[in-house]
């Protein structure tokens, strides 16, 4: 079996990193549990698509598969998902782009 960077069945290790550090990782959990919230004043889906875009902007490729999954289960359309990634690469565009003002005004300064 090779190793490569995306393995689902690394994600079982996580079982064993909650029994390393028990209240981080139940701390981590309550977080992580936010985006599943259905009491809260954004509806599940859109929770679910922000998610979707958070994980494109840190690229997370396990909370990429899991929040993709979760947002067609709380109804998104494939429309909506491909949507939203080019809203999140659109603002990690705009990202670069404002923090190349830093590369204007460091090579003035050199």
């Amino acid at each position: 079996m090779s190793e490569h960077y995306h393995d689902e069945n690394d994600l079982k290790l996580l079982k064993e990193m909650s029994e390393l550090a028990p209240e981080e990782f139940k701390a981590w959990l309550n977080l992580d549990r936010i985006t599943g919230r259905e009491d809260g004043k954004i509806p599940r889906k859109y929770r679910e698509l922000i998610a979707l875009a958070v994980a494109h902007t840190t690229q997370c490729v396990y909370c990429i598969e899991v929040h993709t999954k979760n947002a067609k289960r709380a109804g998104a359309s494939k429309e909506e998902v491909a949507e939203v990634v080019f809203l999140a690469a659109a603002l990690r565009a705009g990202g670069a782009a404002a923090h190349g003002t830093l590369a204007m005004k460091f090579y003035d300064k050199a």
